[in-house]
């Protein structure tokens, strides 16, 4: 079994590439992987298809790649807080596919449970239904939401083992055990590497997990700031 810990993040920047679909766990910045997100920055990758609840905030996390020119398309659910970013696709600069929060949440556990999309009501009749397919199944209307898939997610944990399991802390069990299942390579950023966990505690088994990093960051009052 090959050695998941990494010492030295620059290892990982020849994993990330041009045109490359990202799944990013957390919202707002709660559950975000601010350590990894640094790394593709670093990478200077473009033209990166980002899908994250939103996009970061004040030059942390995802906001900073999106200053940098890398995303040119963002899937989610809540982008009001980055005012640059509205402004970029309004002026035609980023391409948004929003998507309630809940149906983003579904489309990626379809696409890691390997099914292919799934009908809800939420959305129908509004702008968000166009150019989807719809259905009347027992007398109400549906529209079709595709699953999503990634190239790399982007998690955060409170825990890891030596193997790769994980466990979460409070609000960071959001969309991170859900992304972990949906991409082809699965970097996951911890507090804390431990030598064994509480099976019964495990969320997301090491079967899914290629690298491990120590974060960091630390939390200071409403603020992530570097350790």
């Amino acid at each position: 079994m090959k050695n998941k810990m990494v010492t030295h993040t620059d290892e990982l920047l020849h994993v990330f590439q041009d045109n490359q679909t990202i799944l990013a766990g957390g919202f707002g910045l709660s559950g975000s992987a601010l350590t990894l997100i640094d790394i593709v920055a670093k990478s200077h990758a473009q033209n990166l298809h980002i899908v994250s609840n939103n996009l970061g905030d004040r030059g942390i996390g995802l906001h900073k790649l999106f200053m940098q020119g890398q995303i040119t398309k963002a899937t989610g659910s809540f982008f009001t807080i980055n005012k640059e970013a509205v402004m970029a696709w309004s002026e035609g600069n980023l391409a948004i596919d929003l998507l309630p929060q809940g149906t983003l949440a579904e489309a990626v556990r379809c696409g890691g449970a390997g099914i292919g999309g799934f009908y809800t009501k939420t959305g129908v009749g509004t702008a968000l239904a166009e150019g989807k397919e719809e259905r009347t199944i027992d007398g109400e209307r549906y529209i079709f939401e595709k699953a999503i898939k990634g190239d790399i997610a982007l998690i955060r944990a409170k825990k890891a083992d030596r193997l790769g399991n994980l466990v979460y802390h409070t609000t960071a069990r959001n969309f991170n055990p859900m992304m972990a299942t949906a991409a082809t390579t699965v970097i996951v950023e911890v507090d804390e590497i431990v030598e064994k966990l509480d099976p019964e505690a495990i969320v997301t088994p090491h079967i899914y997990v290629d690298y491990i990093v120590q974060t960091t960051y630390k939390k200071e009052g409403d603020f992530y700031v570097e350790a």
